[in-house]
């Protein structure tokens, strides 16, 4: 294969995706139109690093969460609107240096796929807001075998 059909090869691939809506940079759209808020609605409502996170699908720094170390029982929010997303229950130490869960409570997320990395992962986000969460991975624990790994800025903990 010469380089030529090779990067035409790529590139149709890439415009193929962007076609589908799959977008790296595409926020998940709120499922509940409440919460489809402006930007300087979001602003106003959020820290600048949390707006980054939720509006801008960013990462924060591993390690710099307090929730990573977070070990009372309750309920882990969404920063962005509240909804509860994860119980304390399936909180994990994954070693990534971000909280981590093995499986989230019902109809809290959304998922679509990423390709900011090439390879696709599973971003999530708030099934109410859009906000982005982080990355769902095929290597964490039983019973479902699955990391959620989340930003903790884009969490709140309310204990029980």
């Amino acid at each position: 294969m010469s380089r030529r059909n090779l990067l035409t090869g790529v590139a149709s691939g890439l415009a193929g995706l962007l076609a589908t809506g799959c977008r790296a940079d595409a926020s998940a759209e709120a499922n509940d139109p409440s919460w489809q808020l402006s930007e300087a609605e979001w602003r106003k409502r959020l820290s600048p690093k949390a707006f980054k996170v939720l509006r801008q699908e960013g990462t924060e720094r591993p390690f710099s969460s307090p929730l990573n170390d977070e070990k009372r029982q309750g309920t882990y929010s969404c920063a962005g609107c509240d909804l509860p997303l994860f119980s304390s229950s399936t909180k994990y130490d994954s070693g990534t240096g971000w909280p981590s869960f093995w499986d989230p409570l019902p109809n809290a997320i959304g998922t679509k796929k990423d390709f900011k990395l090439i390879v696709p992962r599973t971003e999530y986000h708030c099934r109410r807001c859009g906000g982005h969460q982080g990355h769902v991975f095929a290597d964490g624990p039983r019973p479902t075998g699955k990391r959620y790994c989340n930003n903790g800025v884009a969490l709140r903990f309310v204990p029980s």
